[in-house]
């Protein structure tokens, strides 16, 4: 039986990183287990990561991605961290050549139920993917699909003369508003106290 969960832990310290990786393998190892040398990696990251590597004279932190998003660092508007996240480019060309297979499937169907069809699939996908720092993403997202759609319909005759304004009202009257559905982490881990 192979069963394991993926999992990123923090520090402060590589020294600590290094040392937490060696007891970690040979914690495993005593059960006859190990980790994937593809997917076990140490990076930089974090608050420090972009000054030190620009002091280095390096490129940007690395990212890594867990659980759908890569993750990476960014610049607030005060200049300060921030904790990027976008969806994973990979499972995005994979959602995407699927809608485009069914749109093909559904080239001839009507175009007010492809229509409300696409806009489910677009609000489940903002359903796990609309969280602070991905709006643009989401906005290419939804933009693509858009093209998709457009060029399908217009293989359907040589005549069809759908531009991407016609679907992207259709869009507009049976897709989601495009908006960020889940809070930032300090609001969604504020506790407020009786006291």
């Amino acid at each position: 039986m192979r069963y394991a969960d993926d999992f990123v832990v923090g520090f402060k310290y590589r020294q600590d990183a290094e040392q937490f990786l060696r007891d970690l393998k040979g914690r495993l190892a005593r059960f006859s287990l190990e980790l994937h040398p593809d997917k076990t990696r140490l990076i930089e990251f974090g608050k420090f990561a972009m000054v030190n590597r620009r002091a280095r004279g390096e490129r940007r932190p690395e990212t890594f991605d867990f659980l759908g998003f890569t993750h990476y660092c960014r610049t607030t508007r005060t200049g300060g961290f921030g904790l990027g996240r976008k969806p994973i480019r990979k499972r995005v060309n994979r959602t995407l050549l699927r809608i485009k297979a069914e749109l093909r499937r559904r080239m001839h169907h009507n175009r007010y139920e492809v229509a409300k069809w696409l806009g489910k699939v677009v609000d489940g996908w903002l359903g796990y993917y609309a969280v602070p720092t991905s709006f643009l993403s989401l906005k290419r997202f939804t933009r693509r699909i858009l093209k998709i759609w457009c060029r399908i319909l217009r293989r359907r005759s040589q005549k069809d003369r759908t531009t991407l304004a016609t679907v992207g009202a259709l869009a507009h009257a049976f897709w989601p508003p495009l908006r960020i559905r889940h809070p930032w982490p300090t609001r969604r881990f504020a506790v407020k106290h009786s006291r």
